[in-house]
């Protein structure tokens, strides 16, 4: 398997290290072979290339199996033309892999339970939500738009739209998931207002025939928001449009209360997966030796996972996270009194050391 790498900046480059290492380590234990090649993205790539994205990062990209990336951006780049600041780079690799589906996994392990922003009595009926957003399509894409003046005053819109094919394959790519954990999907649209979310119920409830052996329900948004943080542990995979889904998949990975633990991947139909953590390139930190690694290291199990089918392996990696934090070491950002403070290299030390 052909694994195209690109560190990225500020913290990216210890965590991607450190990811590999699990990787490797990983590998030799089941007898996989991974092939990594590096490319340029964001503020190192328009320091060297002048753009975010350059045009070798793309191709290299396009000829991989899958695309593991650490973080972009900074202040470094804060006031150079938008046009081309880091963050579009990973807009554009989205964009020319034909990434349409984003999935958020919200995943509390039991031992940080104690950062959970919850109830103590809701915490303990778990927290393991997978959100499957739709990235291409929706309102941030749908036209026509405006923004400009009617009438004597500023006045803008956005169109929310979405065809039956883009329904359809974001909904299998939520039974698939499903498949995978525990076999419930619940769609959460706006259908008693919106026309679009009335297409979307009805193309989703049409796809399910594919999947008797899935559970379908459906949630109005406002009352998914509420219900993931009444109960999360009544959700499994939760599918939904990409507004929607920006909203609620941050709303998951925010009460965890540990964003340096949460992972994603980014799909398509048969280009190659982007897989990276959710946090950012923490430049304040950058090169300190004192970086979450864990993210990233569960980044590379979504990988193995969903890129490549190896669910033993992705499980061998999040079992020896677990066991890490069991034996109760912490990075800064998730310490806790009495816990055993380390490093980045530390923290991939003690996971590859409970492979």
């Amino acid at each position: 398997m052909k694994i195209c790498v690109m560190p990225g900046d500020g913290i990216g480059r210890e965590i991607v290290t450190q990811a590999l290492r699990v990787l490797d380590k990983v590998g030799a234990r089941y007898g996989r072979e991974f092939q990594t090649i590096e490319a340029l993205i964001g503020g190192c790539a328009i320091d060297e290339t002048g753009v975010p994205l350059p045009p070798d990062t793309v191709a290299k990209c396009k000829d991989s199996d899958a695309v593991l990336l650490g973080a972009v951006g900074g202040p470094k780049w804060d006031t150079i033309d938008p046009s081309i600041r880091p963050e579009k780079g990973l807009l554009g690799i989205r964009k020319e892999l034909n990434l349409f589906a984003n999935l958020r996994p919200a995943t509390l392990f039991k031992q940080l339970a104690d950062a959970c922003y919850l109830r103590p009595d809701i915490v303990a009926r778990g927290l393991d939500v997978m959100v499957v957003r739709e990235l291409t399509g929706g309102i941030y894409f749908g036209e026509p738009r405006f923004d400009g003046m009617k009438d004597g005053e500023r006045f803008g819109f956005n169109t929310m739209t979405y065809y039956e094919h883009e329904i359809r394959r974001i909904a299998r790519v939520a039974f698939e998931a499903a498949r995978k954990r525990s076999g419930r999907v619940c769609s959460v649209d706006k259908a008693n207002v919106l026309d679009v979310s009335r297409v979307w119920r009805e193309i989703v409830i049409d796809e399910h025939a594919n999947y008797p052996d899935i559970e379908l329900s459906h949630l109005y948004v406002d009352n998914a928001a509420m219900q993931l943080v009444r109960d999360p542990s009544q959700f499994d995979v939760m599918v939904t449009g990409n507004l929607f889904g920006d909203i609620l998949s941050d709303e998951a990975a925010a009460i965890t209360g540990s964003i340096g633990m949460l992972p994603s991947a980014s799909l398509g139909d048969a280009n190659p997966g982007l897989f990276e953590p959710i946090h950012g390139s923490a430049p304040d930190i950058a090169g300190q030796d004192k970086a979450n690694p864990l993210a990233t290291i569960l980044s590379v199990s979504m990988m193995l996972r969903h890129a490549f089918d190896m669910s033993e392996e992705a499980d061998c990696i999040e079992q020896a996270v677990e066991k890490t934090l069991e034996q109760g070491y912490r990075t800064g950002d998730i310490m806790q009194a009495g816990a055993k403070a380390v490093g980045c290299v530390a923290m991939s030390e003690a996971v590859l050391a409970n492979i």
